[in-house]
């Protein structure tokens, strides 16, 4: 089954920038998450912090 899948994807041009884009956009997300929890201030981290809990 791998190998079918695999034959299909190598026939096909230009396929081989669809991981390099997947890498960029998961670095991307992942950066930009740590530079927001660092930068956010402490209440709006115990804002987040407390969402679970809440009953409203």
């Amino acid at each position: 089954m791998l190998s079918y899948i695999k034959g299909n994807l190598t026939s096909i041009d230009g396929i081989e920038i669809f991981p390099i884009i997947s890498l960029v956009i998961f670095f991307t997300f992942f950066v930009g998450l740590g530079i927001y929890i660092l930068r956010a201030d402490r209440k709006t981290i115990e804002e987040i912090k407390r969402i679970p809990l809440d009953e409203e």
